[in-house]
């Protein structure tokens, strides 16, 4: 099965993990700027076979996304199952996740994606169900950061989190019903931040499963804050925690 990979980063990102996997590229016709001729370079070199189409062609190929003059044909990957994250824990050093709890909109998704590749978070965890899926879209939002970062599905996300607790990964959700500030909170050790959906949050089940709840403060007079702009808030105050708790370690050590 194949499926379409449009957008300048998403491509270059996939050709540099998974060169293989291209069947055929699309090159908009009449475009020829630098970026997109350094691209179909590499794109030769790995004998990819590459047409020129009409923008109308690109435009219904890529079902109205910003393709920016270029689409891959590539083969699918099985994509990471729930049977497959204690096999990644095993690979990783105190473990930093990011569990993603029905976030709907693709653009959303694509964005905090991108949010936990920056932030060097080790994997993404959303539902099967109730989720925004990995997507053309979700890929050219994510500016080649879905190459990089191990996305699991999984069909019991409460299941998931207890399974997590097992392995003795620390899970904080966010939800302005609480009183502790992320600023209050330790996020050195082995972690899952839980971010909610658009526009409920976290689900009941979801929220009774995490060992911790903090909110953002809100200081202005916005109540609340795009899920991938909060998403980027907790994920970098957590690297700012890590990053000083290894400074110090080294110190000691020195």
């Amino acid at each position: 099965m194949d499926e379409i990979v449009f957008g300048m980063y998403a491509v270059q990102a996939m050709l540099n993990n998974d060169p293989q996997r291209f069947k055929e590229v699309w090159i908009l016709q009449g475009r020829a700027d630098h970026r997109l001729r350094t691209l179909v370079k590499l794109l030769e070199m790995h004998q990819v076979t590459i047409y020129t189409k009409t923008r109308s062609r690109m435009d219904q190929q890529s079902e109205g996304g910003v393709h920016q003059g270029i689409i891959a044909v590539v083969q699918k990957k099985r994509p990471y199952q729930e049977n497959d994250l204690l096999a990644l824990l095993a690979k990783i050093n105190n473990p930093f996740l990011l569990i993603l709890d029905g976030i709907m909109d693709p653009h959303n998704l694509g964005a905090c994606i991108r949010n936990a590749d920056a932030a060097g978070v080790h994997a993404v965890i959303i539902p099967k169900d109730r989720s925004a899926q990995l997507t053309p879209i979700v890929r050219k939002v994510a500016s080649g950061s879905a190459e990089n970062v191990p996305l699991v599905h999984v069909t019991n996300l409460a299941r998931v989190m207890r399974c997590l607790q097992r392995e003795n990964i620390w899970i904080i959700g966010t939800t302005e019903k609480t009183h502790q500030t992320l600023y209050q909170s330790n996020l050195t050790g082995p972690l899952s931040l839980v971010m909610g959906s658009e526009e409920k949050g976290m689900r009941r089940l979801t929220q009774e499963n995490c060992n911790e709840l903090v909110h953002i403060p809100m200081l202005g007079g916005v109540s609340s804050l795009n899920v991938s702009v909060a998403t980027g808030i907790c994920l970098y105050e957590a690297v700012r925690q890590r990053n000083l708790c290894t400074k110090k370690q080294l110190d000691q050590l020195s």
